[in-house]
């Protein structure tokens, strides 16, 4: 599998870099994050506790359904559908066809989570 780099940075630096890569400006570097989140408090959100070891089972059991995973993992199958699409959104699984099915699959088996060591603060200046 691969490692899933997640970057941290605000919606307005998001927007100027993706406005800079499709006029040309820039290149992307190939250890740039391709997915990227304007806050880690929303990152940590979304890999709390309870959806690491969601996480942990889609890889270990490889469900063939949402209603597999819900019976495995205890949760509600609204709640699961909910939590897979948001984490799907963060790239960190794809749904599959398995015959009439639809399952989830872990598209990586690392995450590594990108920010800057330091904020720059402009209205300090």
């Amino acid at each position: 599998m691969t490692t899933l780099r997640i970057g941290i940075r605000s919606h307005d630096e998001a927007k100027a870099r993706m406005l800079a890569l499709a006029s040309g400006q820039v290149r992307r570097d190939p250890d740039e994050p391709t997915v990227w989140v304007t806050s880690l408090a929303s990152l940590a959100q979304v890999l709390n506790e309870d959806n690491q070891a969601l996480l942990r089972l889609i890889g270990e059991r490889q469900p063939n359904s949402l209603t597999e995973l819900a019976a495995l993992s205890g949760r509600a199958l609204s709640n699961l559908s909910r939590t897979l699409s948001t984490m799907e959104t963060y790239g960190l699984v794809e749904m599959v066809e398995t015959g009439r099915a639809k399952a989830p699959r872990l598209t990586c088996d690392h995450v590594e989570i990108v920010m800057p060591a330091l904020v720059h603060d402009v209205a300090a200046e």
